[in-house]
């Protein structure tokens, strides 16, 4: 499922201040860039339910490197997906999606951009 209209996509940051504001929300990106585009992803669990979902900001450098941490990074359309294990995650339009999940992540994307407003 795509977010649009959040204000995010098109949004440009400096790749380490990006960072900090991404780790500060709980979004990861551990292992997943590469010296054009880096992805966070934040783990959405709903317990009773056993259901794993992912809130998913992707980006790419307009300048610099992400591999020397001087890029300047501009974000695309966030996305929410469901993780079927042992498969991965779906994001597809066809997933429903429960509505705390939706509220938690359109809470996050609120805070994030805000964020985002701070370091432009």
């Amino acid at each position: 499922m795509k977010f649009e209209n959040t204000g995010i996509e098109n949004q440009k940051a400096d790749l380490e201040r990006l960072d900090e504001v991404m780790e500060e929300l709980g979004f990861i990106r551990a292992g997943q860039w590469d010296y054009e585009r880096v992805t966070y992803d934040h783990k959405i669990e709903v317990l009773d339910a056993k259901e794993v979902y992912y809130l998913r900001v992707q980006g790419h450098a307009v300048e610099g490197d992400i591999g020397r941490h001087d890029a300047v990074i501009e974000l695309l359309t966030p996305l929410l997906g469901k993780h079927y294990y042992p498969h991965g995650v779906e994001y597809g339009e066809g997933e429903q999606f429960p509505k705390a999940v939706l509220t938690r992540s359109q809470d996050l994307l609120t805070k994030l951009k805000t964020e985002l407003d701070k370091i432009a």
